[in-house]
């Protein structure tokens, strides 16, 4: 199996400093602060592009597992919600949420639901990721 590299370049200070976070792909480069990060300035951040990673996997995941169990997904959409909390010793990811929702023929909604769950637990980002609390809230489209 192939080995994923990312790079991030830091300059200064925590709050005067900036950076830059680069896949070796070239498909992704940005800048990221320190208020990019804790604030709401413009930016990226490693909580942004570890939801991103989630989302990804999750939905092929559950293309996957919704393929071996008989059903073709036409369209799978999920947003990841990262949550970065003050904890006592700093800063900590706490949960993620993800929501998907999902057009798949002729599927029963009980069968999707046990297979978005089934796509959340073995989704390798998940699996890295089991220290937190990960939520999933699923819609199949008609």
């Amino acid at each position: 199996m192939p080995i994923r590299n990312a790079s991030a370049v830091w300059e200064g200070t925590l709050k005067a400093g900036a950076g830059r976070l680069k896949t070796e792909s070239g498909s992704f480069e940005g800048r990221y602060t320190a208020a990019s990060r804790f604030e709401e300035e413009e930016g990226t951040n490693p909580e942004e592009l570890i939801g991103a990673a989630h989302a990804g996997c999750f939905s092929q995941a559950l293309s996957l597992s919704l393929e071996q169990a008989g059903f073709k997904p036409e369209r799978i959409e999920t947003s990841a919600r990262v949550h970065l909390d003050k904890v006592p010793d700093g800063f900590a990811i706490t949960r993620v949420e993800l929501t998907t929702k999902a057009r798949v023929p002729n599927i029963p909604e009980a069968t999707f639901q046990s297979e978005a769950e089934k796509a959340k637990q073995t989704c390798p980002v998940s699996q890295a990721l089991k220290a937190i609390d990960i939520t999933l809230d699923a819609h199949l489209e008609i």
